[in-house]
């Protein structure tokens, strides 16, 4: 499920090391190590690169290896397919063949990737979804798509809750105990699930207009002391991995 990816990645943004510091710099160093990916062209440092960021985030942060393994495993498998269908594809005839001529172009938009989504890792795993909203306010993004990302990330919470209270009263009625049954629950479960969510969808509107709602969601900001500082030790970081990046490309 969507939503306990999401579950973990939040616990993780509120748990970890890097809780205190400033969402502008964590941002800044994120987009540091994504340009410098994207200036890199050898495979050697692009491994560097992918490395230096996971470890960031691991020990760094201290993100839990496994919350980074889950939160990584939907874009890896995006990936990994995107890959194959590369390699294998219809010649002139119409046939499925290898085509080994892609294999570098290939391998080096795979480690690009793999480095790109390394810093973006490191950002919405150390960052709270309200920290990255006043971030985006700040950087004059629009009302409207702010509002949008918080209703869908609601959204998901609210999926994630109806199918878990769903299959547990499925599971109380003896619903999941052979594999037919299973069958026969998951398919009346996905049937229901349009209905409940959007049952609570409209209950979420009605607690809104109810508080006088206009149109905006507003968010207590959150103090950063040290942001100054903070923001010249990730511009620093972020300088050495672009200036390796570029040292590799030219």
């Amino acid at each position: 499920m969507p939503g306990g990816i999401t579950v973990l990645i939040e616990s993780s943004a509120y748990a970890n090391r890097w809780r205190v510091v400033a969402p502008s710099a964590k941002a800044l160093f994120a987009l540091a190590g994504i340009v410098a990916a994207w200036l890199a062209r050898s495979p050697a440092v692009l491994w560097a690169l992918t490395f230096a960021l996971l470890l960031a985030a691991l020990l760094g942060a201290r993100v839990p290896a496994r919350t980074y393994l889950a939160a990584a495993l939907p874009p890896l498998g995006f990936l990994l397919l995107s890959c194959l269908s590369m390699l294998f594809g219809p010649d002139a005839q119409g046939n499925w063949r290898w085509s080994a001529v892609m294999l570098p172009a290939v391998t080096h938009t795979a480690l690009r990737s793999l480095a790109m989504l390394a810093a973006l890792l490191g950002l919405i795993l150390t960052t709270p979804l309200p920290d990255l909203l006043a971030l985006m306010r700040r950087l004059r993004t629009p009302a409207l798509l702010l509002d949008m990302m918080v209703l869908c990330y609601r959204m998901l919470h609210v999926l994630r809750q109806a199918w878990d209270e769903s299959t547990t009263a499925q599971s109380a009625r003896l619903g999941y105990r052979g594999w037919r049954e299973a069958w026969r629950s998951t398919g009346m479960l996905a049937g229901q699930m349009a209905v409940q969510v959007w049952q609570r969808a409209a209950a979420l509107q009605m607690a809104a207009d109810a508080r006088a709602f206009q149109g905006a969601l507003r968010f207590l900001p959150a103090a950063y002391p040290q942001a100054r500082r903070q923001q010249a030790w990730a511009a620093l970081g972020g300088a050495i991995m672009i200036a390796i990046g570029a040292g590799d490309r030219w």
